[in-house]
């Protein structure tokens, strides 16, 4: 099953810079705890982007 928000935003914090407009995280993990379905994000480069190398390939783990 899904972890405690909480937990989550732990886990997603770790090693971020700065995560912009956190509360509306927050509201997205419990909708997709309440929905029972996993959440949805977007990685933040483009796969077939010339200039892609494999330190890319570390949100992907």
């Amino acid at each position: 099953m899904f972890k405690p928000v909480e937990e989550q935003i732990k886990l997603l914090k770790k090693g971020a810079v700065e995560i912009i407009l956190e509360e509306d995280l927050v509201r997205k993990l419990e909708r997709s705890i309440k929905e029972n379905k996993p959440l949805t994000v977007k990685a933040g480069f483009d796969p077939t982007a010339p200039d892609i190398h494999l330190g890319h390939t570390v949100l992907l783990r």
